[in-house]
């Protein structure tokens, strides 16, 4: 009798399945190498825009670059956000929708081939026929929703009649006259976020809450990565140019702990529950845009403080200290509203607000970005005391 030992045959992927809409309650749901290859890609976009708001900033050109970051940072955000968002609904893993993402990725990176000419020139026209090869690839998914879900057929022809008009008015855009350039992409941005509120109406889309709240979790971490590198390459250049030691390792370690603390405040507790409901959930999604683009901001604003040190940026002290501060300030506000506010906490309420208020007073300091790195370590601190206390609380009334 023979002990040999069959190997088991590897699964076959279909070239193509229906279209149907996950579980909700679906254990062991994790993010797909597909969507970490998406972010990834999609980080070429971000570095883009934190790279132009540090030669802005550090011109001297800040209303230039405070003006168009938005904008841009809104572009990028919003391309990621309606895959990640459909993703965690609708993800067959067939060959069809791999190719088709794979077309979503070539728009994003014709996005962030657009971002300098963007802020260079305020010219948008790349970064919409970036856009154009992503939504054209959205729409076709949206039609394979339709075909494939009869539940939701009504939600999914909407979403791809309403991206196809949408996107015909990024187009026409272009060849507005300037004065009504920024009034219109207020406008065509205010019925984008609308859309989906309107589009799901007939059956909302419903996404997986830890699934989708990972997805957030995770490009927050490859954004913060990138800030990290932003600053480590400026470092790496002020040793170029004969900068102390002493004074680039002093700056860079404010900006590890900088980093480190808000990666720890962002994960301090779970947030899967706050995106049960598909409406909160879009909210709350919303909401991560303030997030993602200050921790982009963050690398730009290390960036500036190394500049400022070695005297090659055209800054005040103050206002060097600002590129730091100001990010932080609106990250810590963004993780209160988003983390902290749903838990109706006020013993954490007063030490963020009151955080953000002095990260503010730092640029009059002799040192704000170690400053900075000072108030964080102490919340970082008062969040894992009032954890503790939290947790003991819990046990002992298990306890009883």
């Amino acid at each position: 009798m023979s002990d040999t030992v069959t190997p088991p045959r590897p699964p076959v992927r279909a070239w193509y399945r229906p279209m149907v809409a996950r579980p909700t309650d679906e254990p062991y749901r994790t993010v797909t190498p597909l969507e970490l290859l998406f972010d990834l890609c999609f980080v070429a976009a971000v570095r883009q825009a934190a790279d132009r708001l540090h030669h802005n900033l550090g011109e001297a050109d800040i209303g230039h670059g405070i003006g168009l970051y938005p904008a841009v940072f809104f572009a990028i955000w919003w391309a990621w956000m309606n895959f990640t968002t459909f993703a965690s609904a609708y993800d067959p893993e067939d060959d069809v929708y791999r190719l088709t993402t794979l077309v979503q990725i070539a728009g994003a990176l014709v996005i962030a081939g657009g971002v300098p000419r963007a802020f260079d020139h305020g010219d948008f026209s790349v970064i919409t026929y970036g856009y154009v090869i992503m939504r054209v690839a959205m729409v076709g998914q949206w039609l394979r929703v339709a075909r494939s879900d009869p539940e939701r057929r009504a939600t999914a022809l909407r979403y791809a009649v309403g991206i196809m008009v949408l996107q015909a008015a990024w187009l026409a855009r272009l060849a507005l006259p300037d004065v009504w350039l920024l009034p219109g992409f207020l406008a065509i941005v205010l019925a984008e976020l609308l859309l989906p509120f309107w589009a799901r109406r007939p059956a909302p889309i419903i996404w997986h809450p830890r699934h989708i709240t990972e997805r957030y979790g995770l490009f927050t971490i490859i954004v913060l990565g990138e800030s990290v590198l932003a600053a480590s390459l400026a470092v790496q250049t002020a040793f170029d140019r004969g900068t102390k030691a002493s004074t680039l390792l002093s700056i860079a370690g404010a900006g590890i702990v900088i980093v480190f603390a808000m990666w720890w405040l962002y994960f301090d507790r779970p947030v899967q529950h706050l995106a049960a409901s598909p409406r909160v959930a879009l909210l709350w999604g919303y909401g991560q845009y303030l997030i993602f683009a200050s921790a982009a901001a963050l690398g730009a604003g290390l960036a500036i403080d190394v500049d400022y040190q070695t005297g090659t940026a055209h800054l005040g002290r103050v206002a060097a200290g600002y590129a730091v501060a100001a990010p932080v300030t609106v990250y810590l506000l963004a993780v209160w509203t988003l983390h902290i506010r749903p838990y109706e906490q006020l013993k954490m309420t007063v030490p963020y607000w009151a955080t953000a208020a002095l990260v503010l007073l730092t640029p009059l300091t002799p040192a704000p970005s170690r400053m900075t790195a000072l108030l964080l370590a102490t919340l970082v601190a008062t969040t894992v005391v009032a954890t503790r206390r939290r947790q003991g609380a819990a046990g002992t009334a298990t306890d009883h």
